[in-house]
C-alpha cells in the first residue's frame, strides 16, 4: 500500500490563516501481488472500500467532541 497526499504546509504551520489545516486530498494505491482474475480483483477492493474503517470515517466525515478538565 502505498498513501500520498496533498496538502498545503501554510495552514499546518500557522503561516497563512487563511489556508486551512489538513489534506486536501489522499491517494491510496494497492499494489496486488495474485493470479486472481480480475473480477475477484475488482470484488476484493471494493469490499475493502466498504468494510475499512478509516476510508468510510475520512470519506464520510465525522463528528468530533471536544472536551477537557483542569487540575491544580
Amino acid at each position: 500500500l502505498t498513501a500520498e497526499g496533498i496538502l498545503d504546509f501554510k495552514g499546518t504551520l500557522g503561516v497563512s490563516k487563511e489556508v486551512p489545516v489538513g489534506f486536501k486530498e489522499i491517494s491510496l494505491h494497492y499494489d496486488l501481488k495474485t493470479d486472481a482474475d480480475e473480477e475477484a480483483i475488482a470484488a476484493l477492493l471494493k469490499l475493502t472500500e466498504r468494510y475499512c474503517v478509516v476510508y468510510q470515517t475520512l470519506k464520510g466525515g465525522v463528528d468530533i467532541t471536544i472536551t477537557h478538565s483542569v487540575t491544580s
